[in-house]
């Protein structure tokens, strides 16, 4: 975007999206002079800044929602989103697969004409032109962890947090009648509104005294809770156990949640007991 008159000065975005100016001499000031603040210019900007971050972070959380859900994605609406570069840096180098599960490569491009363009797991730079492609949760990745090492030969850097993303496994220990999960139980909190503040800064809903994340695995909803406390915001409070229900409320056993709504329950579980007060009075994370 070029340079846009403000009063005496000249500004417009650099290439981070921040406001910059310039005096008439054309030498760059360290920031906007509070003199022109209320310049339309400076206003326009800034609003656009403001939007732009927005667009960005729908951007990523849409395409996080595909991943989590592991949803069919048409080549064709790749294709329209891939010039727009919020939805290109949230899509590109993301693992995608076939609509069987079978790895593809890494994506790098969309075009309506030339289809998808990926590295496939052998190095090399392939187009194909499925009509739909997956995100895959990287749970459901059968060789994730050669997925992880061949990334980093690449010097991949993902927008959506894919292969490096904290998964659990249910180990074949755990009793499939059991009703709950304790492992992150009993993480203490000085005051309730930390607990709250940390679900809801980290993107989690908080409803009925519990963090609530909504899954949908192969077609069905999912609700992973975590209990928070829901008395007086002041009070302490800790964190309880992970549980699994309908998105009506009705309580699974272990048994009957997926992979994706596992990883996804003890991840959040985690995330949260993580900033429990520990022992010398500092926060674990």
């Amino acid at each position: 975007m070029g340079w846009m008159p403000a009063g005496d000065y000249e500004v417009a975005l650099d290439e981070n999206g921040k406001v910059i100016c310039r005096n008439g001499k054309g030498r760059l000031l360290k920031s906007v002079p509070p003199k022109i603040a209320d310049e339309q210019a400076v206003i326009g900007l800034r609003q656009l800044t403001e939007w732009l971050e927005r667009h960005e972070r729908d951007c990523r959380d849409q395409v996080e929602n595909w991943m989590t859900r592991s949803l069919p994605v048409p080549t064709a609406v790749l294709a329209r989103l891939w010039p727009d570069p919020s939805w290109r840096t949230a899509l590109r180098d993301l693992v995608v697969t076939g609509t069987d599960g079978t790895v593809a490569g890494f994506l790098r491009d969309a075009d309506p004409e030339r289809g998808i363009g990926l590295v496939d797991l052998d190095g090399d730079t392939v187009r194909i032109s499925p009509e739909q492609i997956r995100i895959p949760h990287p749970v459901l990745l059968d060789d994730l962890d050669e997925l992880r090492e061949f990334a980093v030969e690449l010097g991949v850097e993902q927008g959506v947090q894919q292969l490096f993303r904290e998964t659990y496994v249910r180990g074949a220990d755990r009793d499939t009648g059991a009703r709950g999960v304790d492992d992150y139980e009993g993480g203490v909190f000085k005051e309730l509104r930390f607990l709250v503040g940390r679900a809801t800064s980290l993107g989690y809903r908080v409803r009925g005294g519990q963090a609530v994340l909504p899954v949908l695995e192969a077609g069905r909803g999912i609700e992973a809770r975590v209990w928070v406390g829901d008395y007086e915001g002041y009070e302490q409070t800790e964190t309880g156990p992970l549980t699994w229900t309908t998105p009506q409320g009705g309580a699974l056993t272990l048994g009957e949640v997926g992979p994706v709504a596992w990883s996804e329950g003890m991840r959040m579980a985690a995330a949260l007991y993580a900033g429990r007060d520990v022992e010398d009075g500092e926060q674990a994370a």
